[in-house]
């Protein structure tokens, strides 16, 4: 099996409805970081700290960038903040970079307005979590068909079980495929053989939870999107370019070496230590979003003391400042 550096599937997007010229044709696939949000102590968008990540991200080697979702915390921003976000994404980034903006908001109008925004603006794609509530699976339908009108760019569908049950099978999936600009799913789930079967439709797959990215790729995922990646693009790079070679037994190998990171990550509240991280390695993340709390001093120094006990100890982020 081999995946080719650019693989996925080649997008007609609605040109004819108003999209940005250059946009048209569009390869879906390959790493793109769920980018964290910088924001200052009064929650503000930080556009220079973000700008500095998107360099880092695409020095490592990203195909692309996908903001203000879970990781970017895009549901906590307020509209003006989201869409000044979008647009330091799309002019951050190189030509021929895939630029998804999560899109997804309280409100049916809201998540429209953002999505005609980053429309306009030029990017790839845009994509939504269901809608936040106590919805049946018809109202979250009617969610993606009133936002894949109103978007002239392709709109994915952010497949994420742990955060709502309203889309919860495969038939569900296939559903929300058959409406018009829907193009694919980014997958955020441990059933991977739905995972296949949703790729069998020939629909743009991406994989969502970072520990099993091989395993995703293995069974057809286009490529991935997650929040590891802020740290480490380069290893996810690596593992994908295995995975795209045939090479399975290195891309296990690397997959390893990025988990031994999430696990030792994960002993900590994940965004706030994945935020420090970041300032430690020079870039000034901020804090979260409130109620999310920060590391205590004591967790900051048991998290530096297992970076430094681990194969990581050398990299930047793993030395505090």
């Amino acid at each position: 099996m081999s995946l080719g550096r650019a693989p996925g599937r080649l997008l007609q997007t609605p040109a004819a409805r108003g999209a940005p010229p250059g946009r048209r044709e569009l390869n879906f696939g390959g790493i793109l970081p769920a980018a964290v949000t910088p924001i200052d102590e009064e929650e503000r968008f930080q556009s220079a700290a973000f700008e500095a990540l998107l360099e880092r991200l695409y020095e490592g080697g990203a195909d692309g960038i996908y903001v203000s979702g879970n990781t970017g915390e895009g549901l906590a921003q307020p509209l003006e903040d989201r869409e000044k976000l979008i647009e330091a994404a799309v002019r951050s980034s190189p030509p021929g970079k895939i630029v998804i903006a999560h899109v997804g908001a309280w409100r049916t109008a809201d998540a429209i307005r953002l999505a005609r925004h980053a429309s306009r603006l030029g990017v790839a794609a845009v994509s939504s979590l269901p809608p936040v509530g106590e919805y049946g699976f018809r109202e979250v339908k009617q969610y993606y068909s009133d936002l894949a009108a109103a978007a002239t760019a392709p709109v994915f569908v952010y497949y994420y079980p742990a955060f709502s049950q309203a889309i919860s099978s495969l038939n569900a999936l296939e559903e929300l495929l058959e409406i018009p600009n829907i193009a694919g799913i980014k997958f955020t789930g441990f059933d991977l053989y739905t995972l296949s079967l949703v790729k069998q439709t020939g629909a743009v797959v991406f994989n969502g939870h970072d520990e099993v990215l091989v395993a995703g790729l293995l069974m057809g995922a286009d490529g991935g999107i997650g929040s590891f990646y802020n740290l480490v693009p380069e290893l996810f790079v690596e593992l994908y370019e295995k995975a795209a070679g045939g090479d399975w037994p290195a891309a296990r190998a690397v997959q390893a070496r990025i988990n031994e990171l999430i696990h030792l990550t994960l002993e900590f509240p994940m965004l706030p230590a994945i935020k420090k991280m970041l300032g430690w390695s020079g870039i000034d993340c901020g804090p979260c979003f409130r109620p999310r709390r920060q590391l205590s001093r004591e967790e900051e120094q048991r998290l530096a003391a297992a970076l430094a006990a681990s194969s990581f100890a050398g990299a930047s982020f793993a030395r505090p400042g």
